[in-house]
Formats: C-alpha cells, structure tokens, sequence
C-alpha cells in the first residue's frame, strides 16, 4: 500500500460535483463521525473574544484525565486536532524506522516519511505505531500482541476507543517510551472543533508541547470539550444507540448482499464485492461511501442520522 497516496473519508464536495444535488442534500457515510453530536451549551462570550486562558485549559486537561482514566504520572497536552499531533510527532524524535502495520489509518506512515523515517510492517523498528481499534478493520491490540516487543517508543492512536473504553490501553501512558493519542471529533461528532489529546512519556510530551506553541486550542474548543468530557451519561447512552445503530447497518447490508469484514460503532468495513460499483449506486441516490485504493471490494460506512435511515434503507433496498 506505500504511495499510493492520502486518501480519507469526506470529499463530499467532489462527489457533489460529480453526481449533482447540493451539499445539504448529500448524506456523508464516508467517514466514522457520530451523526448525533454532543449538544453544546452556551459558551461564555470571552471564549470567542479572548486568547485561551490557563484556567480553561487546566480544566479541560483534568476533564480528560478522569474521562480516560490517564495516569497521574504520564504527561498530557491538547492540541487543535488529532491529525495535528500526528504530525509533530516525527520531529521531535531521532530519525529511524518505524513499524505501522497496515492497512490503517495513513496519516501516521505520512507523517514520519516527510521527516525522512523508513517507514515498514513488521519489527525491527525504533517506534511503533498502532492505531487500537484500527481504522478501517476494527483490528483491536493488546501488549501481548504488539508487532515489535523492543521499541524504543510504541504510539497507541486510540481515535476510536472511546466507543469501547474497556479495550483502552491508555494505563500502558504510564510507562516510559509510550504515547497514547485521543481523538474528540470523532465519537463527541464535533471534528470541526478540532481537539485532541495526547498522553505519555512526560519527556516527550514537553517536547511536542514546545512544536504546538502556545494557545493551541482555541476557547471554545476548551470550553467545548470540558462539557463533554464530564458528562458520563451522555457517553453510556451514545454508547449504547452507536451499538444498536451499527448492527442494524450490519443486518441491512447483509441482506444486500454484503459480507461483514470488521469495523467499530462508529464505522462498519463490508466485503462488496466491487466497491466502487456500490459507491456509484449509492452516490446515485445522494449518499457517500468510501472506498480503498488498495483493496477494489471493500467499502466503509459511517453510521447514518436517525432522520437517515430510511433513505439508506431504501438505497439498499
């Protein structure tokens, strides 16, 4: 799968273009973004007016570290985005190699070759990445299983964990040489705030601290994400609807003609057959799927908005 490039879920502009309609008319399937989001409250005024002070980021931070259960000694910092310190990560570390198993999510081979790192699928390597449940198969890990058992530093990208909170290994940011990457856009369905958080090996965590620079989330994000973070109900219920919501997509796909290959809660990964002739059916009735370049019969569906499903039931049918 090297270079063939960074292809992701969304482009629904593209498929606009092509297949007509409007965006407001399009329901997006192509990525793996909660379709009920958390509901926002007001925020203070001075979140949008002043530069993001301290308080409301040690608020945020403490919201996070009891949300995920984060060690007290492991370092934490938030940044505008997974994908943001995805990218800093490479350079703050000595060049080397690093093992990313694939398929996964592409962002992480990228962000290491731009910093010149040789990028491979199997041991040895200096660093390890794996991304635990894995986008787009759901592949969950666990420290038996890791691919290299004498990394210098193993990174832990659980984006889509939160869906499963009993599968994190975020305890493992406790030790020396470990990185754990939190995503909040994804199972809050707010990815336009843009936050993220990672936690780990202190030392590292000051370096990629130092890249971030100051004010890095926005004060609304800040604000934003300490709300959902503490709110515990919100999560079990949205935890449950996510499960129910994902085996019914699973049972209409089926009856389709599909074959279940793996995903989570909030993305299902299908054997189709020719995935691209399913996009095109779909896209025809104003609904975005993603494929893969690297695999002609696979197709990923986020989960539909329940004032969707009955238009997705009628394009399957």
């Amino acid at each position: 799968m090297t270079g063939l490039g960074r292809d992701h879920g969304g482009g629904l502009d593209a498929a606009v273009a092509r297949f007509g309609g409007t965006r407001i008319g399009w329901i997006d399937l192509s990525t793996g973004i909660n379709p009920v989001a958390f509901p926002v409250s007001n925020l203070p005024f001075d979140a949008w007016t002043a530069l993001p002070d301290k308080t409301a980021l040690s608020n945020l931070l403490k919201a996070a570290r009891r949300f995920w259960g984060i060690p007290e000694q492991a370092g934490l910092i938030a940044a505008p985005g997974a994908s943001a310190v995805i990218a800093q990560i490479p350079q703050v570390l000595p060049k080397g190699t690093v093992c990313i198993p694939e398929p996964t999510y592409n962002e992480h081979a990228a962000a290491f070759r731009t910093y010149g790192w040789e990028v491979t699928q199997a041991g040895p390597a200096d660093v390890q990445v794996v991304v635990h449940p894995n986008n787009p198969d759901g592949r969950q890990w666990t420290q038996d299983t890791l691919p290299v058992r004498d990394a210098t530093l193993t990174i832990i990208d659980e984006s889509f964990c939160d869906i499963a909170p009993s599968l994190s290994l975020i305890d493992s940011a406790g030790r020396p040489g470990t990185l754990v990457l939190k995503s909040f856009g994804k199972f809050w369905g707010l990815a336009g705030v843009r936050l993220g958080f990672l936690g780990g090996d202190p030392e590292l965590i000051d370096r990629l601290a130092d890249t971030l620079g100051p004010w890095a989330v926005s004060g609304p994000a800040l604000h934003i994400g300490a709300q959902a973070l503490s709110d515990l109900d919100w999560a079990r219920t949205t935890r449950d609807r996510l499960s129910e919501d994902a085996a019914r997509l699973d049972a209409l796909m089926q009856i389709a003609g599909a074959k279940v290959i793996g995903g989570t809660p909030l993305f299902r990964l299908y054997d189709v057959g020719e995935a691209i002739e399913w996009q095109t059916r779909l896209a025809q009735h104003k609904i975005w799927s993603r494929t893969f370049p690297y695999a002609r019969g696979w197709l990923r569906l986020g989960l539909p908005h329940p004032l969707h499903w009955p238009r997705v039931e009628a394009a399957l049918a």
